[in-house]
C-alpha cells in the first residue's frame, strides 16, 4: 500500500469518463488500497480513481459512520430521490468550496474488489459523498454544478472561542 498523488483541476483526466473495470485482480486491490491510503492522509471522505490518474469506475468512500471504509467498483446510481443543498470540497480542488445541489437519498449499485455484487442505501452525507465521486467518474466536478463556489474556510476558522 502506498500514497498516490492527487491530481489537481485543470488536469485533463479529471474530464474524461472513466472505463468499466472487467478484470479483478491483484492490481484492482492494490489500487483500491493505495486509494484509501491516499484518501486518509489527505483527510478526504471519498476518492475516485481517475484522482489518482487511474481511469476507472471505481471510488472509495469514507464518511466516519458505521459502514466505515466502503469500496465501490463500477457504481451505478439506481434511485435518486429527496434535495438537499449543501457545502462541499474535492481534493483535486484545494482552497475551493461550493454550495451543492444533490438528491437526498440514493440507492448505489457496485461490486466489491472482488466482484461480488453490493448496493448502499444512503442519505445525507454519505448519499452526498457517494454522488460527489460518482460525478468524478463521469469528467464532472462539483464546480459545474455548485450553485456558489468560494474560498475554503481552515478549520481553525470553524471551530468557537475557548475550544
Amino acid at each position: 500500500m502506498s500514497i498516490r498523488l492527487i491530481v489537481k483541476h485543470p488536469d485533463a483526466v479529471l474530464r474524461e469518463r472513466a472505463q468499466e473495470v472487467t478484470k479483478f485482480n491483484s492490481n484492482l486491490h492494490k489500487l483500491l488500497d493505495d486509494m484509501a491510503d491516499t484518501m486518509y492522509d489527505a483527510d478526504g471522505v471519498g476518492l475516485a480513481a481517475p484522482q489518482v490518474g487511474i481511469l476507472k469506475r471505481v471510488i472509495v468512500v469514507d464518511v466516519g459512520d458505521e459502514h466505515e471504509l466502503i469500496e465501490l467498483v463500477n457504481p451505478e446510481i439506481v434511485l435518486a430521490e429527496g434535495e438537499q443543498l449543501g457545502p462541499e470540497g474535492c481534493l483535486s480542488i484545494p482552497g475551493l468550496q461550493g454550495d451543492v445541489k444533490r438528491s437526498n437519498r440514493i440507492v448505489i449499485r457496485g461490486q466489491d474488489r472482488n466482484g461480488k455484487p453490493i448496493q448502499y442505501e444512503s442519505t445525507e452525507f454519505l448519499s452526498r459523498a457517494f454522488q460527489h465521486e460518482v460525478d468524478h467518474l463521469n469528467g464532472v466536478l462539483f464546480i459545474d454544478t455548485a450553485e456558489s463556489v468560494y474560498e475554503a474556510r481552515k478549520p481553525e476558522e470553524n471551530r468557537q472561542d475557548g475550544e
